[in-house]
């Protein structure tokens, strides 16, 4: 670390659970509640939508993809930026800018006006994804973290379920119905910025460039006199960005990227036009069946939360990788399947793919050293928004033309591709199952 720091006591990060540590956590949950509904809230807006503003399925596409092209900047940009200035200027600004934008969203008419804010409003959940998820990190204690972690994506998913349970109640206003619909977000990041009011900065980031002084002060403020900063480095390593991709670091940067974009993508390309999926699939009552869907993926992520210790990474990325996989080849072939039958394959498949979920903001904080950490998970929710971007704007154009199936045939083969992927490279940050495991890459968080 940069600087001079002396030891004192017991390592904050040692310490148990304290106020403020709810108080950070209680304002990252929330952030993710509102990032999860902004994006959740769309799908069900466009289906309202699509007579008053005669949508085609190319804006159908770039709606439904906007905000996720948007988080690939705002992930990509906030992260160098969290490390070189911080995280509480970031997480306690950007949900001020969700909540302008999301009401901004009333008064707009043009298509290409709501996709610019649309990817504006991508750009403030990217920043959040990243700084959110390097705060709660740092401040929460070694033994908790990667409960709170795996929390953070519960949050997520309540606000992205709650928005398609929201939208489904609000049908029958009209033809203004989907601007009412849209702006809805605005309440959640109201309540998030009251809670993030006053969250202190992250001690490991001021120790890390020079401020240990400061460091110091925060946590004997909101932990007491008798802990301190862990023992430093004696000599402070590399934060240069192109450090990810060095031989230390590149097969953790590599599995970080593909694993979450090869999640991303059938999860957000299904998602967000489920009434379109559903529809195609000839499944009765698509609207209902999708609040069934959602319901499920709730279900997935509160057992991914309770799995999320109990079994190694590896075994945790694998299983929901090639499950998800095979429960969608199954729906995708099986093209007269029996109703019920479809319906409990369905549950299966949100289910197995919300369980998959709830790695993608405890994994990648644990493959990146703490002077990195912010980049590397900004470069991974970058390169993931490709896939999730790719797939949103791409499934109802290739509906179109080439039918659900293919679309459905895509996502089994990113799903593949993602178990195959970490099946090879992806290394073992459990450190209760991590002496089990030979022959993976080392975990390099610290």
């Amino acid at each position: 670390m940069k600087g001079t720091q002396k030891h004192q006591g017991v390592s904050f990060e040692d310490a148990p659970s304290f106020p403020i540590h709810r108080k950070i956590a209680a304002g990252a949950f929330m952030g993710q509640i509102t990032d999860g509904y902004i994006l959740g809230i769309v799908g069900i807006a466009l289906s309202y939508a699509t007579g008053p503003l005669g949508l085609t399925s190319f804006w159908l596409g770039v709606l439904g993809a906007a905000s996720l092209f948007g988080i690939l900047l705002g992930s990509f940009v906030a992260g160098p930026m969290a490390d070189r200035i911080g995280r509480k200027p970031l997480f306690a600004t950007v949900m001020f800018a969700s909540f302008a934008l999301s009401l901004a969203q009333f008064v707009v008419s043009d298509p290409l006006l709501l996709a610019v804010l649309r990817f504006v409003l991508g750009m403030c959940i990217g920043a959040d994804y990243t700084v959110g998820i390097a705060l709660l990190s740092e401040w929460t204690p070694t033994k908790k973290r990667s409960g709170f972690l795996a929390w953070l994506l519960v949050s997520w998913t309540v606000g992205y379920v709650i928005a398609y349970i929201v939208g489904f109640f609000m049908d029958g206003l009209g033809d203004d119905g989907w601007r009412w619909v849209l702006c809805t977000s605005a309440i959640p990041a109201a309540i998030t910025m009251l809670l993030r009011f006053g969250v202190p900065e992250s001690p490991s980031w001021l120790a890390q460039n020079g401020h240990a002084a400061k460091a110091l002060e925060n946590i004997h403020r909101y932990l007491g006199k008798n802990y301190g900063l862990p023992a430093a480095d004696k000599e402070a390593p590399s934060a240069s960005w192109f450090r990810l991709f060095s031989p230390e670091l590149r097969y953790n940067t590599l599995v970080s990227c593909v694993f979450f974009l090869c999640q991303v993508l059938p999860f957000f390309a299904i998602s967000i036009f489920l009434p379109l999926v559903l529809s195609n699939m000839h499944i009765e009552n698509p609207y209902a069946s999708g609040v069934m869907y959602n319901v499920f993926t709730i279900v997935g992520v509160l057992i991914g939360t309770w799995l999320i210790d109990r079994i190694s990474r590896r075994a945790f990325l694998l299983f929901t990788f090639y499950g998800a996989g095979a429960v969608l080849t199954i729906m995708t072939l099986w093209t007269d399947m029996p109703g019920m039958l479809s319906l409990i394959m369905l549950a299966a498949f949100s289910t197995v793919l919300a369980i998959s979920i709830v790695l993608e903001f405890a994994y990648p904080p644990e493959l990146f050293p703490t002077e990195l950490r912010a980049s590397g998970v900004g470069l991974t929710i970058a390169v993931s928004r490709i896939g999730a971007g790719g797939g949103a704007f791409l499934l109802p154009i290739v509906n179109e033309h080439f039918g659900i199936y293919a679309a459905l045939g895509a996502c089994i083969a990113t799903l593949i591709i993602g178990g195959i992927v970490c099946h090879i490279w992806a290394p073992e940050t459990s450190i209760k199952f991590a002496h089990k495991k030979s022959g993976t890459v080392a975990a390099t968080a610290r």
